[in-house]
Formats: C-alpha cells, sequence, structure tokens
C-alpha cells in the first residue's frame, strides 16, 4: 500500500493514518475498501459522525436529486428552501414529540464551533467569564472549546495559557463511593472555596474521547438542580453521542433533563457533510444578528440529508429499540471477552452503541486495535491512557456485520495477550490507576 503521498506532503500532525494505514477507496454501510480491494468492518463511523452507515442509500438519493436540481449549495445565513425543510423537520420530528422549545443557531460546520457559541453566549447571557467543565471532558480543539478540554495532550498544543475554565470531577472519577455532585455543590456554596461564579457548566452525558465515561442518570439530575440553584446555564455536549448514539436522539432524554444550550454536529447531517447546530432556550437568545458569524454556516446540502435521517429514522420508536437491540448483543459480547480472557483484565461501560472494553494493562487496548484492523475491522481507542477499545458501530450496522466484527474482536484479544512477554503474563502488566482504584 503506498503511502509515500502522505508522508512527503501532508503534515506531521495527520492521525488516524497513523493506525489504519491504508489507501481507502470506497466504502458502503459498514464496510470500507481500500485500493487493494480488501474489506474492513467499520466500527468507528468517522468517529461517530456516520451514524447512519456509508453512503446510505435513502440519504445519497436526496443528495444526487438536489444537486441535479441546481439547488442552493452556499447560502450563509439566507433563507434557502433545503435549510426551510430542515427546520421544519426538525421541529416536527424532535422538538414537538419530546414538549421542548429551542431556536436553532447554525454555527461554523464543526463541532467546536458550536461549543465556542455555546460557551460565548452563556458568557455574555450571565456575564461572568468563568466556565465549569469535567475531568477527561472533550469539548473541541480551537482555543475556547480547548480551554473546556481535559486532556493535557491537545492542551499542550494550544501554546497560549487555557483560562476562565474550572474542571470538577467527572461522575465516578474517584470511584463509586464519592459524590462528586455533593463535591461540587459545597464548592458553591463556599464563598473561599476559590472557585469563581461560573456562568455555565458544559458536559458530555457520556465521556467518548475520555475514555466511554457513562453518568448515572441520578447524577445529570443534580447538576441540573444545582444549575438551577445557582444561577448557571447547562450545556450538553451532544457533538458525538446525540443523533441517537445512546438509543434516544438525545443522549440526555433518560434523565428527564432539558439542558438551556446543546450542541449537535457529527451525526447531524446524516451523511457525513459538516454541520453543527446549538439549541438555545428561547429567552436566553442573546445575539445580536451577525454577532457570532462564519463563510460556512449554511451547509444547504447537509440540511437536506439532515432533514431526510430525521424523517426516515425518527419519526416513530422503531429506530430506538433497533439500537437498544444492538445494544444488549454487543453488551452480551463484551461481557463474554471479560470472561473468556480473564487474564487482559477487562471490563465494559458504555450506553446505548458507544460500548467501552477497558483494560487495566498498560497498552493492550492499542494492541487489540491493531490486532482488529490487521483482522479486518477498524477500531479506535480512547482514554488518558488509550486503556478503554471504543466501539461505535453504525446504528443500521446488520446483525450478521455486527456478530462478525464482535467475533474479529474476540480473536483480537487473544492475539493481544498472547503477544505479552511470559514474564509480564504471569507478573501482570503494569496496572493503570484512577484516582487511587483500579478501573
Amino acid at each position: 500500500m503506498d503511502l509515500k503521498i502522505f508522508e512527503r506532503l501532508e503534515s506531521e500532525v495527520r492521525g488516524y493514518i497513523r493506525s489504519f494505514p491504508v489507501v481507502f477507496r470506497r466504502a458502503t454501510g459498514s464496510l470500507l475498501f481500500d485500493e487493494e480491494g480488501r474489506r474492513y468492518i467499520d466500527l468507528f463511523s468517522g468517529a461517530g459522525t456516520l451514524n447512519y452507515g456509508h453512503n446510505n442509500p435513502v440519504l445519497k438519493q436526496r443528495v444526487m436529486d438536489y444537486l441535479q436540481s441546481d439547488g442552493v449549495i452556499h447560502g450563509l445565513d439566507m433563507a434557502t428552501s433545503a435549510k426551510k425543510e430542515f427546520m421544519e423537520a426538525f421541529e416536527a420530528v424532535i422538538l414537538k414529540p419530546r414538549g421542548m422549545k429551542y431556536v436553532l443557531q447554525f454555527t461554523g460546520p464543526t463541532g467546536t464551533n458550536a461549543v465556542e457559541a455555546a460557551l460565548k453566549l452563556a458568557r455574555k447571557v450571565k456575564g461572568r467569564p468563568n466556565v465549569v467543565s469535567f475531568t477527561h471532558g472533550f469539548h473541541g480543539v480551537s482555543a475556547g472549546s480547548l480551554s473546556a478540554t481535559a486532556n493535557r495532550k491537545f492542551r499542550d498544543a494550544a501554546g497560549v495559557s487555557l483560562g476562565n475554565t474550572t474542571f470538577i470531577p467527572y461522575d465516578g472519577y474517584f470511584g463509586p463511593d464519592v459524590d462528586t455532585m455533593a463535591y461540587f455543590e459545597r464548592m458553591l456554596e463556599d464563598p473561599s472555596s476559590g472557585l469563581d461564579r461560573p456562568a455555565a457548566v458544559i458536559v458530555e452525558t457520556v465521556q467518548g474521547e475520555g475514555g466511554v465515561n457513562v453518568a448515572t442518570l441520578r447524577w445529570l439530575q443534580e447538576l441540573q438542580r444545582l444549575c438551577r440553584r445557582f444561577d448557571m446555564l447547562m450545556i450538553v455536549d451532544d457533538i458525538q453521542v446525540g443523533c441517537g448514539r445512546t438509543g434516544t436522539f438525545f443522549s440526555f432524554e433518560a434523565a428527564g433533563i432539558q439542558p438551556d444550550i446543546v450542541t449537535l454536529s457529527k451525526s447531524l447531517s446524516g451523511f457525513g457533510l459538516p454541520m453543527a447546530m446549538v439549541l438555545i432556550r428561547p429567552d436566553i437568545d442573546a445575539w445580536k444578528p451577525g454577532e457570532h458569524s462564519g463563510t460556512f454556516r449554511g451547509n444547504n446540502l447537509a440540511f437536506v440529508t439532515a432533514a431526510q435521517a430525521l424523517r426516515s429514522y425518527w419519526s416513530d420508536d422503531s429506530f430506538t429499540r433497533s439500537i437498544q437491540d444492538k445494544e444488549t448483543l454487543v453488551r452480551d459480547w463484551l461481557e463474554n471477552m471479560v470472561q473468556n480472557h480473564p487474564e487482559a483484565e477487562l471490563s465494559v461501560r458504555g450506553r446505548g452503541l458507544i460500548q467501552g472494553l477497558v483494560s487495566a494493562r498498560q497498552g493492550l487496548s492499542n494492541r487489540i486495535a491493531a490486532h482488529a484492523f490487521a483482522n479486518g475491522v477498524v477500531i479506535e481507542t480512547s482514554g488518558a491512557h488509550d486503556e478503554v477499545l471504543k466501539l461505535l458501530p453504525a446504528l443500521t450496522i446488520e446483525e450478521d456485520v455486527l456478530r462478525e466484527a464482535l467475533d474479529i474482536l474476540d480473536r483480537s484479544v487473544a492475539q493481544a495477550v498472547a503477544d505479552e512477554p511470559a514474564d509480564r503474563q504471569q507478573a501482570g502488566a503494569r496496572v493503570i490507576k484512577f484516582g487511587g482504584k483500579n478501573r
């Protein structure tokens, strides 16, 4: 596989190509094919951008029809038929059935721009600069969103100080016996805690990049209560785990909460086209015209596919039920891997179709991912130490393809364990510890 042109001309910043060193030529559904015709099952889904699979035929047809009709492609924030169609579908299919009232802000087409807009608006509304984020949180890599991102690797690349953010322990950070919401509440109550009064709290209900850390529903409910009590806006970053990834369209629905602001991107367009949006409680929509701008804040082709995805998959609860069925299948299979490979010191965590196979053994998850790719499965790792093998299959993946991928992962675990020297297998590889406890 010839990668010389990428090595010669592309910046050293390139990342995923190093984990998946082939040239991909085409893709359909949950399958990728390289230039040599080799087939791969995709459990990565563009880091959660392809919830409906590659080249979904229903959405692809809408793209082709729209292009053939000379529909507007670039429209800034002007009114277009494509935007009108999306807004009507989003209101009818998503907002009204859930009793939600939000206005829609279309930002530049990346998730980090949606987060930038959300943070700017919160500070504007409350007149306070400080924002609370959480340990292991990831919200983007532009300056404002990077300030709310916890991972040192990303923060060190900024080149400037990153302020106006206070990090609070996420649910389970110190293990199951420590209530981090009680800690946060005490910090807010105490005028000598050193916590500058926050304008907002930004949170992922499931931390994807952070290691598939799942907040309990009670913890999320308590967070909303604190936001109301202490006059903070609640921002839910649903960029990776929204659009059905946890089973419901929004990841926070099961908790019964209604955030003040929600950020969406990744699978919002449904087709891998760049699109980002901020949902804003109407009474805090304090923007002046053009105050948060961007040349590409009107991707009309993405509006077209996004509207079609809503109508095709979210008009009733059948899609949610299918995701729940696949969640059960994946979870059972992963739990069997834990039992089948006790020497690997594995555990499982996740919600819906974002599931993590966690290893306390240093480097094991990366070796599993490498074997999986060699065996024909594309999958990534996450977490502070890359200790989590993160499964992000398309929500539309066929059951037989999913079972094949899980079987390959099972074999890849065995291969990765066999790679370890005998003395490490007997003594145990270095155990990664979090908060003084193994997780």
